[in-house]
């Protein structure tokens, strides 16, 4: 457009519209980019070109692969900030970090949905992160983002990623994402079962997703029984677990059952016990539990029951540090629904030496 709208603090009012006034005519406009649909880089030029880049203001057009949740943290000035990280992908690149740190680029994140949402983010920052070395983008002020837009190069993406989608070429890259989602090293905060129990119930059902350190065991490991209650399907297009009776996934409607596969994760219900109490109905699943179990689904399902009792008794009631994430679920029986993010054997010492030096 070759127009401007200039606001200005003390002579201007903007208020938003009645959705009874609304011209449903302008609501189509919501779909269109604010820059020309052509003028964008695509994900592997930005990572060709290189630190060339570094602080460009570029446009991008690209397919979410993976929503990370957001973290919340004090500045040294003791101002709450928070960050939510986003991976893109295109046909040229599998994996680009795009990085929100405002609340309302970090409640539309949200919003999307992994393999199947496409976005253009006009006026993005490109930058080299030295710590990881790889380019991302970060969405500043001036960036303005358009969710599924309607252009033909934004159809000719939507074509690629339901390909792909179809044809699982995305699977590993999309397991590798969800594993890595949570960065270990960003969590500190060590708490005991009843400090957990007591959080939860304080929060008033507004808890934001609480990440954490536990040093206990686990108390309850059932994975030399049904083995139902240990290993089951998921569709790999979307990774949600599917029926057991048909095998199927109803999430994926718009692919054809041909193109539909299912495969087999770990999806076990343990409980957790410190010198406080025990957290009960933890979910230990997918790569977590293989780490923890020190073994594939597949060598799992290859073992005798004998073999599987010893593996249990391995880990049960041995003293372990057990990283964990908590959303308050009221439809779960205790109330918030406990992720386990690592459960490995404790340094004792290291254990000792957390539990002894805090007063709880």
């Amino acid at each position: 457009s070759c127009y401007k709208l200039l606001l200005s603090e003390n002579h201007s009012v903007v208020k938003t519209s009645s959705c009874y006034d609304m011209d449903t005519k302008l609501l189509s406009l919501l779909h269109l980019p604010v820059k020309d649909p052509q003028d964008y880089y695509s994900l592997g030029d930005i990572v060709a070109n290189g630190q060339s880049l570094d602080g460009r203001i570029l446009n991008v057009l690209a397919a979410v692969m993976s929503v990370g949740e957001p973290k919340y943290f004090m500045t040294s000035d003791k101002r709450k900030g928070q960050r939510c990280e986003v991976k893109l992908y295109d046909e040229t690149e599998r994996s680009f970090p795009i990085v929100c740190w405002d609340n309302e680029s970090i409640q539309l994140a949200q919003s999307w949905i992994p393999q199947e949402t496409v976005i253009f983010a006009s006026d993005v920052r490109i930058n080299f992160d030295k710590f990881r070395n790889c380019m991302t983008a970060t969405v500043i002020s001036k960036t303005i983002i358009t969710t599924n837009p309607e252009t033909a190069e934004a159809n000719v993406l939507f074509s690629f990623i339901k390909e792909s989608a179809q044809s699982g070429a995305w699977h590993d890259t999309v397991k590798e994402q969800a594993n890595n989602s949570t960065n270990l090293e960003t969590i500190v905060d060590v708490y005991t079962v009843k400090q957990l129990k007591e959080k939860a119930l304080q929060s008033d059902g507004k808890l934001d997703p609480l990440y954490g350190i536990i040093y206990g065991s686990i108390s309850t490991l059932d994975i030399d029984e049904n083995v139902s209650k240990v290993v089951r399907n998921r569709c790999s297009i979307c990774r949600f677990i599917v029926s057991e009776m048909s095998n199927t996934c109803t999430f994926c409607s718009d692919v054809s059952p041909e193109a539909k596969s299912t495969f087999a994760s770990f999806d076990i219900l343990v409980d957790v016990t410190d010198h406080t109490g025990t957290i009960h109905s933890c979910y230990l699943s997918d790569c977590v539990a293989e780490e923890t179990l020190g073994c594939t689904v597949h060598e799992f399902l290859m073992l005798e029951e004998d073999q599987k009792t010893a593996l249990k008794w391995q880990l049960l009631l041995e003293r372990s540090k057990i990283y964990f994430k908590v959303t308050l679920s009221p439809n779960w029986r205790t109330g918030m629904k406990v992720n386990l993010l690592s459960c490995k054997l404790a340094d004792h010492v290291e254990a000792s030496q957390i539990l002894l030096g805090r007063d709880w």
